[in-house]
């Protein structure tokens, strides 16, 4: 089931002698909303990063590199799909983009033997002194979707 306002779109990989191109998001889309920043994070095999949400910021998520799976949880109070759940494996091969609507709870695991790179472009830059986050323990919670991985952060 899709959560409402999520947003998979399947990426096109350009292959030739010296290497790949990939484009994740450009602002000529639909899928596009605006620019807050790009950055890089990972999770090592068997690691888990999630559950968080953000209360203002929508996220656009792609795996880079390894094997990954990206969990989501809706926990709107007045979304016609509360309390639905998504699960999304992401690997080099069949690469996506995520779009992750504010107030949708997320998280990811690397799958793979080697460490899993996410490439995130948010629509709003995030402030160290307030980050725009609320964290729930990556097992011990509600959603029904349960990781793979046994360590979490």
């Amino acid at each position: 089931m899709m959560i409402d306002g999520v947003v998979v779109k399947d990426l096109i990989v350009r292959r030739d002698y010296r290497g790949r191109l990939m484009e994740i998001l450009r602002c000529d889309e639909e899928i596009f909303s605006r620019f807050g920043q790009v950055y890089m994070t990972t999770a090592k095999p068997g690691i888990v990063k999630g559950w968080h949400y953000h209360k203002k910021q929508t996220d656009n998520f792609a795996l880079v590199k390894g094997k990954g799976r990206v969990g989501l949880y809706d926990n709107r109070q007045k979304s016609p799909t509360k309390r639905a759940f998504m699960e999304i494996l992401l690997s080099e091969k069949k690469p996506k983009l995520i779009r992750i609507p504010p107030r949708i709870y997320h998280g990811f695991e690397c799958l793979g033997k080697e460490e899993a790179i996410f490439i995130n472009i948010p629509d709003k830059p995030y402030k160290i002194d307030s980050p725009d986050e609320i964290r729930i323990h990556p097992f011990n919670n509600d959603i029904p979707l349960k990781w793979k991985s046994k360590k979490g952060g």
